[in-house]
């Protein structure tokens, strides 16, 4: 746990290595993934590096297998996780297979999609066939019927009401009567309202329309997607009519398609057509179960493919940080990396040196820098959750104290006070139990963005959750109901009617309750008042104690960073400042608790400062407090000119003196010109503003001071939101559980029970926790960590194929 009390040790190195092993080298420095690279040819854009050539190819490679991914998703495939025979095929194989395989599925494509497009016109033109047949088939029953009539009132007894016009158009010349021409095909069904009026607008009315509904959707042969459609027959006379029905089916979208009135010619037709149907949809499930053997053979190596491609790029792009040095055949690089990882880092560039075949060993060099390190916390699972929530905030600076240490316990323990009840502390274990248990599932799942959130801090809400259920005990709050867990109460009533009377009707007949607020207070007047004043003061101690903490934080970092003017002129003042207006008042909580006086604080504090001389009277807690008040005063009014005044000062000085020994350094080095023209371009950026210092440590002390009343204040937050939540519970279990018992009804029982259990998820175990979260990290970014914690470092991001994503097609 200690370790990440400071960040770890790095040091700067140069790596010196051969031309023919560093490929190999840089792989086997991924696959350790404790070295980071600084890029050295920042000067020049991305097509002007060595390596741009085989970046460009493997972003080629990228793109087929971006496209092989998109065609197994379509079929409905997944890659496989299994592994398989070829797992060492190399970047020229695999650039190979790629163009062959991308090749022949654009090629299969292209095939099915001409074979489904026939496939789906030659249904379309079944069902034109079957449906302008039964037309036509109805058609000429109808005409036959008409015709046998005609007969029948020509050759029979003929009246004087038997229309002369049958007898006409009868016998009328075969070569007069007008023939018509007729389009049959398929149109939408959603247009075929605006098709009809259409054509009757265009052709004048000129044409017959008839339309029959298809029942199923068809699949359109143009989208390939299903619509649903009507057959269509068309019946026109000449051929403007006939120019115009063509021009209007073709801008409504409508298949047409060729048909006969010759019923012979009609089955012909049919036949002909389900026999072509059957052969292409037999060809089309042999092409489909190619391809998806094809796919499927892809999915089991495409994860393998598509790792190794990412980790070739990522290897181009790492080389093209490092520097070539044309006459001696070798890149040059350097980078960051903890100190203990150097052996395993030589091992390593050994191991790519006799791997690849090299005559000549990579050189590993350390470098001295006055650079500052990236910083490196080597976490777990457990503390990675925490370290993110410092982290969010600001990166520790390289070997500041690193306040993550103390939010393990703080954090949870803060966020404890707020939602203190063991009941819910339970709900809420019992969830996280869950994605504990089964986080190797989850590990291996795309989750939510909300999910994905809470399964990354599981870890950090168990300790909430173990934390609330202690805090619980200590309130002896179970969903706002108390229990005697610890032993009996040490109150017992006067007389019945005691529990709606003030605590003066209760008489103490046992010990203290051992553990906790003793559970006589709950259901009293009194109960309100009680905690309020209990959570109250308990939030100013917890607050005082936690700021203590970061300004003690503070004093390590100076001494660690051998800052002595830091230490003697900030923490010394702080620490006295906030511990003689604050500290002072923890003690008085504590011994008014433990004496049992009615002092009135508020009275004490503010008069501490309006009238210091004055006596205290019955607010007097204990011998000398007047005279130890005027005593924290002074030092209180002393500390703020001594933060004030004395660090610019001091820096002023010290920078002088720095200053006037580089003058003699560089007087004894008089004979070499350019070395004192060195010194004076080195140093000439450290000019000292002392006007600049001070109004910064001027903004430094107001900060603090005021800083110092406003952030205990906010502490008070513990209680508020505290005496919220179970104020919250307590209304939840008297006005919906307990209203619902006493109705006796059965149904109303179960609704309040419904209605009980949704209202305790919904809002104390969901919003109540999200509240009491963001309580609890405001309380440590802004009130323990500004008193100690810079966090203006940069991470520790080392070259790892680890850390390439899935995601990740390219990189930049």
């Amino acid at each position: 746990m200690m370790d990440l009390l400071r960040s770890e040790p790095m040091q700067l190195v140069q790596l010196i290595i051969p031309m023919e092993s560093a490929h190999c080298t840089i792989s086997y420095l991924g696959d350790l993934g404790l070295f980071q690279f600084k890029d050295l040819n920042v000067e020049k854009s991305p097509f002007q590096r060595t390596y741009a050539a085989q970046i460009k190819r493997c972003g080629e490679m990228a793109r087929k297998l971006l496209f092989l991914k998109e065609q197994m998703t379509k079929a409905g495939f997944t890659p496989s996780t299994r592994t398989t025979m070829s797992s060492n095929i190399s970047l020229d194989e695999l650039e190979v297979k790629l163009g062959e395989l991308e090749a022949e599925l654009a090629e299969m494509n292209t095939n099915t999609e001409k074979l489904q497009r026939s496939y789906n016109e030659l249904l379309e033109y079944k069902l034109v066939l079957q449906k302008a047949g039964e037309f036509f088939h109805s058609a000429q029953r109808s005409a036959t019927a008409q015709h046998k009539e005609l007969e029948e009132h020509i050759h029979g007894e003929r009246s004087i009401d038997s229309p002369l016009l049958l007898e006409q158009e009868a016998f009328a010349n075969p070569s007069k009567q007008v023939k018509l021409g007729f389009v049959s095909g398929l149109v939408a069904r959603e247009k075929s309202m605006a098709f009809e009026r259409f054509l009757f607008r265009a052709t004048r009315g000129n044409v017959y329309l008839k339309q029959v509904v298809v029942e199923n959707p068809v699949t359109d042969p143009l989208s390939n997607s299903e619509v649903e459609k009507n057959v269509f027959v068309i019946f026109y006379s000449g051929e403007r009519a006939k120019n115009k029905i063509l021009k209007i089916c073709d801008a409504f979208g409508a298949n047409r398609y060729p048909f006969s009135d010759d019923i012979g010619r009609q089955y012909e037709m049919i036949t002909e057509v389900s026999g072509k149907i059957s052969e292409l949809k037999t060809t089309v499930d042999i092409g489909q179960l190619h391809r998806a053997n094809l796919l499927q053979t892809i999915g089991c190596e495409f994860d393998q493919w598509n790792l190794l491609v990412k980790q070739e790029k990522f290897i181009y792009h790492t080389l093209n940080m490092l520097n070539f040095d044309v006459t001696k055949k070798c890149l040059v690089g350097e980078g960051w990396c903890p100190v203990y990882a150097t052996s395993q880092l030589q091992n390593a560039l050994h191991r790519a040196t006799s791997d690849s075949n090299s005559q000549v060993g990579a050189i590993f060099q350390v470098l001295h820098s006055t650079e500052m390190p990236p910083t490196y916390f080597r976490t777990n699972k457990f503390t990675s959750a925490f370290q993110e929530i410092v982290d969010a905030y600001g990166i520790a600076k390289y070997q500041e104290v690193n306040p993550g240490v103390f939010t393990i316990v703080t954090f949870p323990f803060l966020f404890a006070v707020m939602f203190g009840d063991w009941g819910h502390g339970i709900c809420l274990f019992l969830a996280t139990l869950y994605f504990i248990l089964l986080e190797k599932k989850f590990l291996g799942q795309k989750l939510g963005d909300i999910m994905e959130m809470t399964f990354g801090g599981r870890y950090v809400i168990m300790m909430m959750a173990l934390f609330s259920i202690y805090t619980g005990f200590i309130y002896n709050e179970f969903f706002s109901v108390p229990f005697e867990i610890f032993g009996r109460s040490a109150y017992d009533c006067r007389d019945p009617s005691c529990r709606d009377s003030t605590t003066i009707g209760l008489i103490k007949v046992r010990d203290v309750y051992p553990f906790g607020v003793d559970p006589k207070w709950h259901g009293t007047r009194s109960e309100l008042p009680f905690l309020n004043s209990l959570k109250m003061k308990m939030s100013i101690l917890l607050g005082v104690a936690q700021m203590n903490l970061g300004i003690i934080l503070s004093y390590f970092n100076a001494k660690f960073f051998q800052n002595d003017v830091n230490v003697w002129h900030q923490f010394v003042p702080q620490i006295i400042f906030l511990n003689s207006l604050f500290g002072y008042l923890s003690l008085l909580i504590i011994v008014k608790w433990c004496t049992g006086s009615q002092a009135d604080l508020y009275h004490v504090m503010i008069y501490m400062f309006l009238s210091p001389t004055d006596d205290l009277g019955e607010n007097q807690l204990f011998i000398g407090q007047k005279y130890l008040q005027l005593f924290l005063v002074s030092l209180a009014l002393v500390a703020v000119p001594w933060m004030l005044f004395l660090k610019p000062f001091l820096l002023k000085k010290q920078h002088k003196e720095r200053h006037r020994g580089q003058l003699y350094a560089m007087l004894d080095n008089t004979d070499d010109s350019f070395e004192l023209e060195t010194h004076d371009h080195s140093h000439g950026h450290e000019e000292f503003e002392f006007s600049e210092i001070f109004v910064h440590q001027l903004i430094h002390t107001i900060e603090f001071v005021l800083g110092a009343v406003s952030n205990t204040a906010s502490y008070l937050r513990l209680w508020a939101l505290s005496l919220a939540h179970s104020e919250l519970s307590s209304v939840f279990y008297d006005k919906v559980l307990l209203l619902a018992m006493g109705f006796n009804n059965l149904i109303i029982l179960i609704i309040g029970i419904i209605v009980f259990i949704f209202a305790t998820i919904g809002v104390l175990l969901v919003m109540e926790t999200l509240s009491a979260f963001l309580h609890a990290l405001r309380l440590h970014w802004v009130e323990f960590q500004n008193k100690f914690y810079e966090g203006d470092g940069y991470k520790f991001s080392p070259f790892s194929f680890g850390l390439i994503s899935e995601d990740d097609n390219k990189m930049t």
